[in-house]
């Protein structure tokens, strides 16, 4: 699978942008400003009408398909789950959208084959920010159809870049098409990080 946003803008909360992302890739992205970062999330992964430019999949136009196969994870607003829940209530409800048992028991059972049971009682918004974003991509590719991980603005959490992009490496290892939305900062530290393997926006739309 391969989805391709070329010259896609949508009025003042994102300017023409062209990227790309694939399976077995993870690809990040540059987008800056507060709204920015979860408008470029929302079009790439299908739940957004753009102003302009294009989005295809394995070369076609169909939203609905990409919507279908790329989970939408961390969002701001749109898909975070909120600050206060436990990590077992975050986990119960995804096992839910994913048609498993969501209860507490399935959960602490899911948490424990991670091995992020320690987590179970901490608020989300507790949680250290590479163990969030494992346990939220790890939720998120539990639903059937998904193909596609569109991360959105990890960076906002903290830590280091280089723990959240090992994370989305490892995703597209396991075959996934993960595209990772960040700011210029991380960008930066990414590209000159000796131990990274960056692919970048410009490179993939080609």
């Amino acid at each position: 699978m391969r989805i391709v946003l070329h010259d896609v803008s949508k009025g003042r909360a994102l300017p023409e942008t062209s990227t790309a992302y694939e399976t077995g890739t993870a690809t990040l992205v540059v987008a800056e400003t507060e709204q920015r970062p979860t408008v470029l999330g929302l079009v790439a992964s299908g739940r957004m009408k753009v102003d302009g430019g294009s989005v295809t999949i394995d070369g076609r136009a169909d939203r609905g398909a990409i919507r279908r196969r790329v989970a939408l994870v961390d969002a701001p607003i749109v898909s975070e789950p909120e600050s206060n829940v436990t990590v077992t209530g975050v986990v119960a409800e995804e096992l839910m959208f994913a048609g498993r048992a969501p209860s507490p028991f399935a959960a602490a059972r899911w948490l424990e084959g991670l091995g992020l049971d320690g987590l179970a009682g901490t608020a989300i918004g507790d949680v250290a920010p590479a163990a969030r974003i494992r346990l939220l991509l790890e939720l998120a590719a539990l639903r059937a159809d998904v193909e596609g991980l569109v991360l959105v603005a990890p960076d906002r959490h903290g830590g280091e870049p280089t723990a959240w992009w090992r994370i989305a490496r490892e995703f597209a290892e396991r075959g996934y098409a993960v595209l990772v939305v960040a700011g210029q900062a991380s960008h930066t530290a990414l590209a000159t990080s000796p131990d990274t393997a960056l692919d970048t926006a410009e490179e993939n739309a080609r």
